[in-house]
């Protein structure tokens, strides 16, 4: 999956370049499309594998994708991740389930139509 659809994809929820959280989301989708198992154990795998990567730590990089995802739900295009949930979200998805939205919705696109 290429790094621009990720970040269009982000971006037109509503989420910009301002937050640390867009890079951090951007890197953890990268993550969750090459393996599935990060979506198993946000916490515990991924989060310590983007601060890693960003030299900073898993407390931080969680804070800063609930800030994102509150931007989105809050500010953003509620709209477009209802759609792309492909089911009514009552409240705010917390972090892992946002993961997995956004990676479903990307390898959906990305899988060719028989």
């Amino acid at each position: 999956m290429n790094e621009r659809q990720i970040e269009y994809l982000i971006r037109s929820l509503g989420i910009g370049a301002t937050y640390r959280g867009y890079r951090y989301l951007t890197y953890g989708i990268q993550l969750c499309l090459k393996d599935e198992d990060y979506l198993l154990s946000v916490s515990k795998l991924l989060y310590p594998q983007i601060a890693e990567h960003y030299c900073t730590t898993s407390y931080s990089v969680e804070r800063d994708i609930r800030t994102v995802i509150k931007v989105c739900w809050d500010r953003g295009n509620k709209t477009l991740l209802q759609k792309i949930a492909l089911r009514p979200l009552a409240a705010k998805p917390p972090s892992g389930e946002f993961f997995d939205i956004l990676t479903a919705h990307l390898r959906q696109k990305s899988v060719p139509v028989i």
